[in-house]
């Protein structure tokens, strides 16, 4: 798997979030993160631009990841199956992480300015998967759909999956969610149809 952490930012992250639980996040500071890591300020910085940064250490390469496993699917995909197979493809590097999602969810949920960064995540997820269906030559408009769908269904398979400790993995939870949009849509055909034949 490409990109992920180098070690120093792990450290950074786990400091941090022992810190955020033990005192809240407002009153801790980046040198303290940097003490209780065994690290300098300076390393710090040559990691993350600001203390709000190591909540998305996780995920803040997930969109480029993402995007290289799009360029690299087989052909004869359709759009859906082609952001779906990118998708699924980076899931088992997550599924380590789960307690350190968890932990990290947790306490973005306690900050308005963290709630608002964890949403811009997600626009930067469904641009990935939006750019990397243009380049394997999706319609522009099916592409902007796929993507900010399956963007959507990433966030929720994540919530779910963090929040139940006895839920399967995350690429189980992705797919199901994936059967559950199929199911709405042919939910819909069939109305649409039963609609059309009471008016005929």
């Amino acid at each position: 798997m490409p990109r992920w952490a180098p070690d120093a930012a792990l450290r950074l992250e786990r400091a941090a979030i022992e810190l955020f639980r033990s005192q809240g996040y407002a009153a801790t500071t980046v040198p303290q993160i940097a003490e209780r890591a065994g690290l300098t300020t300076r390393t710090f910085f040559r990691h993350f631009p600001d203390k709000r940064d190591v909540l998305f250490l996780r995920e803040r390469e997930f969109p480029d990841v993402v995007a290289d496993l799009l360029a690299a699917a087989p052909d004869g995909l359709d759009p859906m199956a082609l952001a779906m197979h990118g998708l699924l493809a980076v899931t088992p590097e997550l599924e380590a992480w789960r307690d350190a999602i968890r932990e990290r969810r947790s306490i973005i949920a306690t900050d308005p300015h963290l709630i608002e960064r964890e949403r811009s995540k997600s626009a930067v997820l469904a641009q990935a998967i939006r750019d990397g269906l243009a380049r394997r030559g999706v319609d522009p408009v099916d592409a902007a759909l796929i993507s900010r769908t399956v963007a959507g269904l990433f966030d929720t398979a994540l919530e779910l999956w963090t929040a139940d400790a006895g839920a399967a993995t995350l690429a189980s939870t992705v797919e199901d969610l994936h059967a559950r949009l199929a199911i709405i849509a042919r939910s819909r055909d069939d109305a649409a149809g039963a609609s059309v034949d009471g008016v005929g």
